[in-house]
C-alpha cells in the first residue's frame, strides 16, 4: 500500500540520518552543546533578528502547551479557529493545564483580523468581564489544519489587531516549511518573527526525526523558559539529538538555500501534481488548499477503487486527505494520478 494519509510517516531525509551517525560520541547535556548554540545561531540569522530566543523541544502538542503555559496567567485563555489543532487534535493538553481555549467559527480555517477584532471587543465591553476568562493569546496556524495559508497582509491586519487588544499573537509552525515553500505564499521568516510574539518551525512533518524549533521574540515569554520547559518535561537531557537534525536542515545563506525549503518544496511540487489531476477529472475539493495537503470528495466507487493501493486520511464516508511530504516518491504520485484517470 502506498501511503498518502499524512506528512510524518517517515523518520528523516537522509542528510540528517548521517549527521546524527556522523556526531561526535560526546556533548553537553540539555541543549547545551556547541551543535544547538549553532543551530539556534542559524535560525536567529534567517528570521533576521539577533534577539530572539530559540529553544528546541520534541514536538508540536509539547510546544504548544508549553509555550501557552508559560504566557497565561490562571485565569486567561487562548482564542483559536475551532478547527485549530489545539482544540481538536491535542486531547485536551492546553486545558488540562488549567486554560481554555476560546474558538471562533471559520470557513477556512483562518482567523481574520475582523472576526478576531468582533470577538475581543465584546469581551471588553461584556458586562460580567470578571467573571467570565480573559483572552490573552490568539493561537493561529500556519498552514491551517485546512492547508490554507495566511498572507503577508492577513497576518498583519491581524497582528494590529492582537497589538491594539494588548493580546498575544502565537502561530504554530508544524508544517511552516510547506507554508513557506508554496507557490501562493508571500510571507518570509523576517515577516512572522515582526508579527508574532512566538511561532515554530516544525521539524517533525518537515524531514527531521523529531523536534521543533520555537522562536520566542516578546521579552516576557523569553524570561525563564527553560524552567518552563523543564517543568513540562520538554528539556531534554540529550538535547544535541535535537541541535545536530535542525543545524543539518537549516544551514545555508539564505532559507530557499536550506534543506528544510528543499525538501518542503519537493512535497508541494508532488501535491501540485495531485491537484491538477483532479481538478482535470471533476473531483471536488472541500478547499482550495495550495499546500501539501489536498481535501477531495470522492464518490463511493472510486474511493473503494483508491484503497486498493493507497492509504488516505479518511475525514468522512467520501471525504480525504492526501498529504504529501518531503520523502513522497514522484513514482508514487505518478500511480494515484494514473489511478485517479482510470
Amino acid at each position: 500500500m502506498i501511503q498518502f494519509n499524512c506528512d510524518y510517516t517517515r523518520s528523516a531525509v537522509p542528510e540528517v540520518l548521517e549527521a546524527l551517525c556522523n556526531a561526535k560520541s560526546q556533548y553537553a547535556g540539555y541543549g547545551e552543546d556547541e551543535m544547538t548554540n549553532d543551530a539556534a545561531r542559524i535560525i536567529r540569522r534567517l528570521t533576521g533578528d539577533e534577539s530572539v530566543a530559540v529553544h528546541f523541544l520534541l514536538g508540536g502538542t509539547q510546544t504548544n502547551s508549553t509555550l501557552i503555559a508559560a504566557a497565561l496567567r490562571s485565569y486567561q485563555s487562548v482564542v483559536a479557529a475551532e478547527t485549530g489543532h489545539i482544540n481538536v487534535h491535542e486531547t485536551g493538553a492546553v486545558e488540562a493545564l488549567g486554560h481554555k481555549v476560546t474558538v471562533i467559527q471559520t470557513e477556512n480555517g483562518k482567523l481574520s483580523a475582523e472576526a478576531v477584532d468582533e470577538f475581543l471587543t465584546a469581551n471588553e465591553k461584556d458586562p460580567n468581564i470578571e467573571h467570565v476568562v480573559q483572552p490573552a493569546m490568539v493561537y493561529i496556524s500556519n498552514p491551517t489544519e485546512m492547508g490554507t495559508l495566511y498572507s503577508l497582509k492577513e497576518l498583519t491586519a491581524l497582528a494590529e489587531v492582537c497589538r491594539r487588544h494588548e493580546v498575544m499573537l502565537y502561530m504554530d509552525g508544524a508544517r511552516l516549511g510547506y507554508g513557506l515553500a508554496a507557490d501562493e505564499n508571500d510571507l518570509t521568516l523576517s515577516d512572522i518573527n515582526r508579527l508574532t510574539d512566538a511561532f515554530y518551525l516544525g521539524g517533525t512533518k518537515c524531514g527531521t526525526l523529531f523536534g521543533e524549533a520555537l522562536v520566542i521574540k516578546n521579552p516576557m515569554l523569553k524570561r525563564d523558559f527553560r524552567y518552563i520547559m523543564k517543568q513540562r518535561g520538554a528539556l531534554l537531557a540529550k538535547g544535541f539529538l535535537l541541535g545536530v537534525q535542525f543545524e543539518t536542515m537549516f544551514r545555508g545563506d539564505s532559507m530557499e538555500d536550506t534543506l528544510y525549503f528543499r525538501y518542503a518544496r519537493h512535497a508541494i511540487g508532488e501535491a501540485n501534481k495531485i491537484r491538477e489531476a483532479l481538478k482535470s477529472e471533476g473531483v471536488p475539493m472541500l478547499i482550495d488548499s495550495p499546500t501539501n495537503q489536498l481535501f477531495p470528495m470522492f464518490t463511493d466507487e472510486k474511493l473503494r477503487n483508491l484503497q486498493e493501493q493507497f492509504v488516505f486520511d479518511i475525514w468522512s464516508p467520501t471525504l480525504v486527505r492526501i498529504a504529501t511530504d518531503w520523502s513522497t516518491r514522484s513514482e508514487d504520485t505518478e500511480k494515484l494520478i494514473k489511478t485517479i484517470r482510470k
